[in-house]
């Protein structure tokens, strides 16, 4: 990155949304941490346009897609665990 670039909204959001999971460990973000983020993570300067509401839209659809995810690798994951188990039942 050339100096004085700044990271992509996009790069901003998905930290955002990693650091707030990893802080609290919910998905359901809460309003007064993601206005402090947006003000002390350097959003706000590197994107002064940026409406903070609509920042937290964007953290939260993330944050969503990430359970969705983890829901689903989890169920893949019981379903594997089922199939070996119903083997070892056979034998």
């Amino acid at each position: 990155m050339s100096p004085g670039a700044f990271p992509k909204l996009s790069d901003f959001v998905e930290l955002a949304a990693a650091e707030y999971y990893l802080e609290s460990g919910r998905v359901e973000l809460d309003a007064r941490w993601i206005a402090a983020y947006f003000q002390d993570s350097g959003v706000m300067e590197a994107y002064p346009r940026q409406d903070p509401v609509a920042f937290g839209e964007l953290v939260q659809k993330a944050l969503d897609t990430h359970a969705e995810r983890a829901g689903k690798q989890m169920r893949l994951h019981l379903a594997r665990i089922a199939r070996v188990k119903g083997r070892l039942r056979r034998r």
